[in-house]
């Protein structure tokens, strides 16, 4: 599914140290896999390359058929909606309404017929348990209900990786296990599902596979429970 393959990545006009480093990996699908690091340990860079937000400066990164060395500009759109992200800091548009947040991202892809875009965003919503507040605003919303807006959003194109970077990283600790149940139902469904956290707490409950990084390097890979397990 994800594999890379001896990847570097050194950002221009900085120390010349790396941010990833000679990091060869292979996540497969249905994976739940939590990436630890303190600041700076590469795990937003990591999944920025899955992404490729970020080029490798070597090796290659491969995410299904997707290919970091022979891929087009007009193939990264596509390989973006193969890949929903989550930021900590939710990226809602402040004057759209959960509902058009949500739509928006069709639309902009080129779904226009109304019908269908009304069934898959309240499929969503529905899925992350916010369908009724889909005519809120985001500042009408809790954080927590705010991410759940962010993770629907992520889904919908219905990729089966979904990236998380920090996702619990503005909330408080009860509501942060609340974003996590979602993830972990969406995971039981069949989605492979990266987070970036520093939360050794939250990775011991949910993960089924923990990355630790440091200074760009895997320092230790643990394999936690089966694909699938019921965690909650």
């Amino acid at each position: 599914m994800i594999c890379f393959e001896e990847v570097s990545k050194v950002f221009p006009g900085g120390t010349g140290e790396a941010a990833i480093a000679d990091l060869t990996l292979r996540i497969e699908p249905g994976e739940m896999v939590f990436i630890l690091g303190q600041s700076g340990a590469g795990k937003s860079t990591l999944l920025k390359l899955i992404t490729l937000e970020q080029r490798p400066t070597r090796g290659r990164v491969t995410v299904g058929p997707f290919d970091s060395e022979t891929i087009t500009r007009r193939g990264i759109p596509h390989l973006r909606r193969h890949c929903g992200v989550v930021f900590q800091d939710f990226r809602l548009i402040k004057d759209k309404t959960i509902f058009e947040n949500v739509a928006y991202c069709l639309r902009m892809t080129g779904t226009l017929e109304k019908l269908l875009i009304t069934r898959a965003v309240s499929r969503v919503l529905h899925r992350v348990g916010i369908y009724g507040k889909r005519d809120r605003f985001p500042h009408e919303l809790s954080g927590g209900e705010q991410q759940r807006a962010a993770i629907g959003r992520a889904l919908i194109h219905q990729p089966p990786v979904l990236l998380a970077d920090e996702p619990t990283g503005n909330l408080d600790a009860e509501t942060g296990r609340d974003v996590l149940e979602v993830l972990a139902q969406l995971h039981l469904s069949g989605t492979t599902i990266l987070v970036a956290t520093h939360d050794e707490e939250l990775a011991r409950r949910y993960a089924t596979r923990t990355l630790t990084l440091r200074n760009g390097r895997v320092v230790e890979d643990l394999f936690l429970r089966p694909h699938g397990t019921e965690v909650f």
